[in-house]
């Protein structure tokens, strides 16, 4: 399969769903990590065109990490809009992709950034395989099955389905410490680990998913675009109930 994530900032989708894109890569499908806009307000004390320039070049190291391939759209940080012609870029990037499914943030996220990423992507995709309606990329090749990633610390957001990502919890850890200037302004400004909130969200989820560790999304359910069929990967590590019967059962 063909695997798009589409995070508003370099290091959403770090944060939120490589995990699971590590999982989809390791069990050989494509990957694609897709970035709106370029994260040039995001320090204070580092000039907007210096700071653009670094935090792609972070995200690109990410994406390495994961095995994925990076698209970087380069939309000014703070000042993303739901307008025609964004929308139509937005179609065109996931034409480039012809994915079989994406990953994006769900309507109610905290940031301006993300909500209008999400309704970008929410009418982009019907859009992406009308073939009368031209871009620079042919029309997609399917009806392309959305989900939503978490929420920031998960609030106000409710999965419908996990992935155990214990196998792969490494890999997400090491892709978003390629996103040093993030990780730096966080600690410097509101005293915030993102390394520990992937470790405590991932935990959280996974407790909820009876795994060590676990993503969560929701699966968008709308007219022509349910399956019968589960595209999240399975992980093949060990779930908590199977390592407590390994042991003779939960004391």
């Amino acid at each position: 399969m063909r695997i798009l994530a589409i995070g508003a900032h370099p290091d959403d989708i770090e944060l939120q769903c490589a995990g699971t894109l590590a999982l989809y890569k390791k069990q050989g499908h494509d990957v694609f990590m897709a970035v709106a806009t370029n994260g040039d307000m995001g320090n204070f004390d580092v000039p907007p065109a210096e700071l653009a320039l670094v935090r792609e070049a972070e995200f690109k190291e990410a994406c390495f990490v994961i095995g994925a391939a990076p698209i970087w759209m380069g939309y000014p940080d703070e000042k993303l809009e739901n307008t025609l012609a964004n929308r139509m870029a937005f179609v065109d990037m996931i034409r480039s992709v012809d994915p079989d499914l994406v990953m994006t943030h769900g309507p109610n996220d905290y940031h301006p950034d993300h909500r209008y990423t999400h309704q970008l992507v929410w009418d982009a995709l019907p859009l992406a395989g009308v073939g009368s309606l031209k871009t620079a990329h042919p029309a997609t090749s399917r009806q392309v099955t959305l989900y939503f990633m978490d929420n920031v610390g998960g609030i106000g957001f409710q999965p419908t389905e996990f992935v155990d990502i214990t196998e792969t919890i490494d890999a997400k850890k090491a892709a978003l410490a390629k996103h040093a200037s993030q990780l730096r302004i966080f600690r410097q400004l509101m005293d915030v680990d993102l390394l520990d909130v992937v470790e405590t969200m991932g935990k959280f989820r996974g407790y909820q998913a009876g795994s060590r560790y676990a993503e969560g999304f929701t699966k968008v359910e709308a007219w022509y675009r349910g399956l019968s069929r589960r595209l999240l990967p399975e992980s093949a590590g060990t779930s908590t109930f199977d390592y407590k019967m390994e042991r003779g059962g939960a004391q």
